[in-house]
């Protein structure tokens, strides 16, 4: 069982990290790119004058910690869940608190307004 919530962890950490900057250039649509495909390299904090993202101006642990933290607890938490049940909760944390912290970050920064 301990091995299961460790997998279940591991995984939907996992997922956060290989699309954490994917979900960045959906929400602030600041021209960051996969991983795979140049990251942050076309991200508008390299465009002098213009908005600058507020996850790669500021420190994106913040951001990454509010996803996986709650990952954390959804796959170690002593609730009487499925594995399956579990490991869904854990990957629905990535845009449910990616999107809190993408409005805590957009709303503090001012990156929406006109």
């Amino acid at each position: 069982m301990r091995l299961q919530k460790i997998s279940i962890f591991a995984f939907s950490a996992g997922i956060t990290s290989l699309l954490f900057i994917n979900f960045c250039a959906t929400v602030f649509q600041c021209g960051c790119h996969s991983l795979w495909a140049g990251a942050a390299e076309m991200c508008n904090i390299h465009t002098e004058g213009s908005r600058h993202c507020p996850w790669c101006a500021k420190d994106p642990a913040y951001a990454y910690a509010a996803m996986v933290i709650p990952q954390a607890f959804i796959s170690f938490w002593s609730l009487p869940w499925s594995w399956w049940k579990r490991l869904a909760v854990a990957l629905a944390a990535f845009p449910v608190f990616g999107g809190m912290a993408a409005v805590v970050y957009g709303l503090m920064s001012g990156y929406w307004k006109s």
